[in-house]
């Protein structure tokens, strides 16, 4: 397994709350769910997506988390720049990355859920592409299961050492483009299978002519995923577990 790198972040370089979309109803929310953003972009770029999801879960909190450092070409990135630009990082590097930023990730998690009396199953990760691997790396080590991980345009190295250090198994969707060059198909669907020889209830969505990112019906998807895996966690994960590619 890689070997892991320093868990203190330096100066700057934490994980920090960026803009939210407050529970439409008004009151304490129930349940929180965390955004992810992708290389170069930045949390108001990402809340905005989760506009889409609000209305159907009106006690739920939107939050959406702030990558730790800049990114050369302008808004922010998950991984220490010196591991080189995203498009050309190692497994190895992205495996050190997760290592890295993962503890950061973990700590925020708690300091969120904390500030809303809220407990493990009541949260929900959805990660674009560097924060779909961070959201799965960090999620399914969680001493407690968050609700759902929703991942969009990524896969996991196997240098990550999932199988030696999960802690927690929840449901996981995997939605990925077809033509994506930065992150294979093949890719998403070798980590779909590893996730669910251990354990894991993953499934994933394909889309047909989508490169590395996301679509209006990836994004659709989610909403309707959120929505059955907080408002009904038991039934929900007691679903079959078939993929939905389409």
């Amino acid at each position: 397994m890689t070997a892991r790198l320093a868990d203190t972040p330096p100066p700057g370089g934490a994980i920090t709350a960026g803009p939210k979309i407050a529970a439409l109803s008004c009151g304490k929310p129930v349940y929180l769910v965390v955004v992810l953003h992708e290389e170069g972009a930045d949390g108001q770029m990402v809340i905005d997506r989760a506009l889409n999801w609000a209305p159907d879960l009106p006690k739920a909190d939107f939050l959406a988390a702030e990558a730790p450092f800049p990114a050369p070409g302008g808004g922010r990135q998950w991984f220490p720049p010196d591991f080189g630009p995203p498009e050309a990082m190692t497994p190895d590097a992205i495996a050190q990355g997760l290592f890295t930023v993962g503890p950061w990730l973990d700590t925020f998690l708690d300091q969120m859920l904390a500030a809303r009396r809220l407990p493990d199953s009541h949260l929900a990760l959805v990660g674009f592409s560097q924060g779909a691997m961070l959201a799965l790396h960090a999620g399914l080590r969680r001493t407690v299961a968050p609700a759902v991980i929703v991942g969009f345009g990524a896969s996991l190295p196997v240098a990550n050492g999932l199988g030696e250090e999960i802690r927690s198994r929840p449901p996981v969707f995997l939605i990925h483009g077809e033509a994506d060059k930065v992150m294979p198909f093949s890719d998403m669907v070798e980590t779909r299978e590893r996730l669910k020889a251990l354990g894991v209830p993953a499934k994933s969505m394909r889309r047909p002519g989508l490169g590395h990112g996301f679509d209006d019906d990836g994004i659709l998807a989610t909403g309707d995923i959120l929505a059955a895996h907080l408002r009904k966690p038991a039934q929900a994960q007691n679903d079959d577990d078939h993929d939905h590619d389409h």
